[in-house]
């Protein structure tokens, strides 16, 4: 029973998410906003997060074996990730440099205090 009022809950954000992105026409993926409502749900303790914790320990569990799908996708679109080799190798160089100097800058500041 845990389980499937788990699954309920996590279901129930990801269609309220893809209804939230369609109707609305964001360019954010639903299945972003609708990890982001179980977040702030979770977050203001409208849901009790007991109520997720057996759903998500399962889906965490297995989630290797959910990145295989991906993996074979990205096979179907070898061409056009091999001719668009250095965009997405200096976006992820760039990106990455991001993150490292925001949380470099963040923790700096934090231990000043």
């Amino acid at each position: 029973m845990a389980y499937l009022r788990s699954f309920l809950i996590i279901f129930l954000c990801l269609f309220a998410g893809k209804a939230i992105q369609h109707f609305s026409g964001l360019a954010i993926p639903g299945s972003i906003i609708g990890m982001l409502i179980l977040f702030f749900t979770l977050a203001i303790g409208a849901i009790p997060a007991k109520w997720a914790k057996e759903g998500c320990h399962l889906l965490i569990r297995h989630m290797a074996l959910l990145f295989v799908p991906v993996g074979v996708g990205l096979i179907n679109y070898l061409d056009l990730i091999s001719s668009n080799t250095l965009p997405i190798l200096l976006s992820t160089i760039g990106s990455s440099l991001v993150v490292f100097i925001v949380i470099g800058l963040a923790t700096h500041y934090k231990e000043k205090q």
